[in-house]
């Protein structure tokens, strides 16, 4: 049966019986459970452009987290350190470390988190963000929220694969040092922009030879086709849920700052849906969690159908009833939902081993 705008090309968040009626109270009150408008600019627009559009969606993406983020309580008996290292093309990365403050029986296992944005916008120093890495670890994990460089945004201009390798370089030095973080292993985690990029670290480490230092990949509402314009058939997610909270026309737009005119469209580091069955091959267990109401969904599920049929261990997660990123984005008013993902996490990462 055709739902969402497959079936009424004027439906939106606000009007579509499938949404969950406390997301759309959160979005109505901030003007976002309707229509989106459309941006001022195309993906063959001018790169100042686009830049300029990307600074303003950050601020206006920035300011929507923030007033969601803050009207939730922080999760007590966490602290939250921060520590600057090396990065792999000369500069310095900032990572936030976040622990329970709760004196530990040994090792626990670490999330290395990468926060969404289409790898162009937001920071890790975020409300939002830092509210998902003081849940996780509250839930007696070491989270490491990792300030990965952006392709737009006020982080300066720094497209494919400065991100990746801000985000590989992270991950590397968590394993490296793990008795000092006192943890037992490690998964890579991340949503949207930042699903893409747990899922390209995991092929950037299996062409480096270094995979074995990743005990598993928990990718949400990932950001992974680069063919949002495209609207291929095994992607109908792309139509039915356009506009809800995000639109196809906003994803391409990130994505044609951070792979410039798609030089890169048909690599799997760069864009994980790309990846072949010989990629995926020998993978470390994965989620892959999609949103119901996401254009994006399809995406997921067409990466964990292609992660099944390649043999790897791999567990797939729809959440019903939310929009692109909303089982993490109300904390205040769908605090259940965040409860539910953030057990998840926790629980994909405790059945691992080193």
């Amino acid at each position: 049966m055709l739902a969402g705008r497959l079936a009424d090309p004027k439906c939106t968040l606000g009007t579509d019986p499938r949404s969950d009626p406390r997301m759309v109270a959160a979005l109505t009150a901030i003007g976002l459970a309707g229509e989106l408008p459309e941006a001022p600019v195309t993906v063959d627009s001018p790169i100042e452009d686009l830049l300029a559009y990307c600074a303003a969606a950050e601020e206006m993406v920035g300011s929507v987290f923030d007033h969601l983020a803050l009207a939730a309580e922080a999760p007590k008996g966490v602290s939250t350190s921060t520590v600057t290292i090396p990065g792999a093309d000369g500069n310095e990365l900032t990572l936030f470390v976040s622990r329970p403050t709760a004196a530990a029986d040994g090792p626990l296992p670490a999330v290395v988190h990468f926060h969404g944005g289409g790898m162009a916008i937001a920071s890790a120093a975020d409300a939002g963000y830092r509210l998902l890495r003081e849940h996780l670890a509250a839930a007696g994990l070491v989270v490491v929220g990792v300030e990965f460089r952006n392709s737009g945004g006020r982080h300066g201009v720094h497209p494919y694969p400065a991100g990746l390798n801000d985000c590989a370089a992270a991950t590397r030095w968590v394993h490296a040092n793990a008795a000092d973080l006192g943890i037992s292993h490690l998964i890579v985690c991340g949503e949207s922009g930042g699903g893409n990029l747990t899922l390209t670290v995991t092929h950037k480490a299996k062409r480096e030879g270094w995979l074995d230092e990743i005990a598993g990949a928990y990718a949400q509402c990932p950001y992974i086709s680069n063919r949002w314009l495209d609207y291929p058939e095994e992607l109908p997610s792309l139509r039915e849920n356009d506009g809800y909270f995000i639109s196809c026309q906003q994803a391409a737009l990130l994505g044609a700052l951070y792979d410039p005119g798609k030089k890169h469209s048909h690599e799997p580091t760069c864009w994980a849906l790309n990846a072949t069955e010989q990629d995926l091959a020998g993978m470390p267990p994965h989620v892959i969690s999609v949103n119901e109401l996401d254009p994006l969904r399809d995406e997921g599920l067409l990466y964990y159908r292609r992660l099944l049929g390649a043999g790897v261990s791999v567990v797939g997660r729809i959440v019903a009833g939310t929009c692109h990123g909303g089982d993490m984005m109300f904390p205040h008013a769908m605090p259940d939902v965040l409860a539910a993902t953030v057990r998840d996490i926790s629980g994909f990462a405790r059945s691992l081993t080193p």
